[in-house]
C-alpha cells in the first residue's frame, strides 16, 4: 500500500535528521497528529502536503518518491 510505504519513507528521513515528529511537523507548518498519521500510513494526503514534506527534507517531490519506491513494507 502506497500510504504505508510513504509513511515509512518519511519516518526514515525524519529520523535521519534527528528531529521529533513534533519538531518536524512544526517546521513545515503541519499539525503533529496529522503528520503522525501520515507516517503511520493512515492518510491519503494531498499534493500540497506532500510538497511541504519534501521541502522540509530539502528534496524535490520526485526525489522523495524515489525514496518511497525503495521502501519495503
Amino acid at each position: 500500500m502506497i500510504q504505508k510505504r510513504f509513511g515509512l519513507a518519511i519516518k526514515k528521513l525524519r529520523e535521519e535528521t534527528g528531529l521529533s515528529q513534533e519538531k518536524f511537523a512544526l517546521s513545515i507548518g503541519m499539525d503533529r497528529t496529522y503528520y503522525a498519521s501520515v507516517e503511520a500510513g493512515k492518510r491519503n494526503i494531498s499534493l500540497q502536503n506532500i510538497y511541504k514534506i519534501a521541502e522540509g527534507f530539502n528534496l524535490t517531490i520526485s526525489a522523495l518518491f524515489v525514496t518511497v519506491e525503495g521502501m519495503e513494507v
